[in-house]
């Protein structure tokens, strides 16, 4: 398979330079953000990657703007934020096909709508990835935790595993992303959205690390099981079924955050600093909508958006101090 990633970010480079250098695999990154694409470019066509902070080395890659490119892939893995997908999807359409595969591992939801106007249901594989990854500025990535580590979950959006898939899967677990698959569409994709509706929303607004949120003893009680409860109630009212039970999500909560990544930052802590807007609308609102449309509450999924956007708006007057900056 030869593969093309959309988004240069850091899942992005994380799948695309796992696939390339320890895969094998032919690998191009097509990447919407012009600021992105001319920094690696203005680095010699490499990016920087590093494992928890250290050994930073450069890698060569392939990366292009949509405009630029003229590839011919046949798997599209897409990693960017959510509010950037219609429009990138309007630039890449000239080069879809009909025989290629996209694989959408993004986090939040809404788009897998967006994939289906472009690409049939049987050709559509949603994922999640549990694996930790800091961009510390354009073209320079960091992986966090030991090689190998962390897993990622696969789906065919037809409910049915292709031969293509099949592969995909082979490619990935050569690549070291650990992967698993269910034919349990929705509860692949919610498994990751209801995990980041506690770490990623709660951890960005303090400004902590996930180990830190368990310096307070009640965080499981108090704050994650009422968020995870309302995500089940209105996975139930939707008629969706998960892959684990809300008492395993909190236990997968305290242990993620307890043993696995401890000294992570989430994805939407690393976009709070940088005074970029979130995902909280694509992960908590979302689940708030979900909810409602099946006529159950989710006072504490909305509550948590609306803090998450005051935080943001905060920025003006109480400036983050970015911590990614390692020195």
């Amino acid at each position: 398979m030869k593969y093309a990633v959309v988004g240069a970010g850091a899942m992005g480079l994380r799948y695309g330079l796992l696939l390339q250098e320890v895969a094998g695999k032919e690998v191009e990154f097509v990447e919407p953000t012009k600021e992105s694409v001319d920094k690696i470019k203005a680095q010699g066509n490499v990016v920087y990657q590093s494992r928890d902070h250290e050994d930073r080395h450069p890698v060569p890659v392939k990366v292009f703007s949509p405009e630029e490119y003229e590839g011919n892939p046949d798997v599209w893995i897409f990693f960017m934020k959510q509010m950037q997908m219609e429009e990138t999807l309007k630039r890449m359409a000239p080069h879809f096909k009909d025989h290629q595969v996209a694989v959408g591992a993004m986090n939040g939801m809404g788009h897998i709508e967006k994939l289906q106007s472009y690409f049939k249901d049987d050709k559509i594989i949603g994922g999640t990835a549990m694996i930790a990854t800091i961009l510390s500025d354009y073209g320079d990535v960091d992986f966090i935790g030991k090689s190998n580590s962390g897993a990622s979950a696969y789906s065919n959006l037809s409910g049915v595993k292709t031969a293509e898939t099949q592969e995909v899967m082979e490619d990935f677990q050569a690549a070291n992303l650990n992967p698993t698959y269910s034919n349990n569409f929705m509860g692949t994709l919610l498994t990751k959205v209801f995990f980041n509706a506690v770490e990623n929303s709660i951890a960005t607004m303090f400004q902590a690390r996930m180990g830190n949120l368990l310096s307070y003893d009640q965080f499981v009680p108090t704050i994650a099981k009422p968020l995870v409860d309302e995500a089940y109630d209105a996975a139930a009212a939707a008629g969706i079924t998960l892959l684990e039970t809300r008492e395993e999500m909190l236990i997968q909560v305290d242990y993620v955050a307890r043993e696995v990544v401890p000294l992570h930052f989430p994805s939407m802590y690393q976009d709070f600093v940088k005074n970029r807007p979130t995902e909280v609308d694509y992960i908590n609102g979302w689940i708030a909508d979900l909810a409602e449309e099946h006529g159950v509450a989710a006072p504490t999924q909305r509550f948590i958006t609306g803090l998450v956007h005051l935080a943001e708006a905060m920025r003006e007057f109480n400036p983050p101090v970015n911590q990614l900056e390692v020195k």
